[in-house]
């Protein structure tokens, strides 16, 4: 049994499912910052921060 999972585990999933997920973690990341500054600039704005 113990062999059965180290075979199981230390079997590489394909290529495009590892890209698939890197490239999906990317995106999601780049899209949370995108909101995170957006709502800080809208914060800010509320707050008179602008820029002549």
């Amino acid at each position: 049994m113990q062999k059965e999972r180290e075979n199981s585990a230390s079997e590489a999933k394909p290529l495009w499912k590892r890209m698939t997920w890197l490239v999906l973690i990317w995106s999601t990341s780049v899209l949370v910052l995108g909101v995170v500054a957006w709502l800080l600039r809208q914060f800010m704005t509320a707050a008179g921060l602008t820029t002549p």
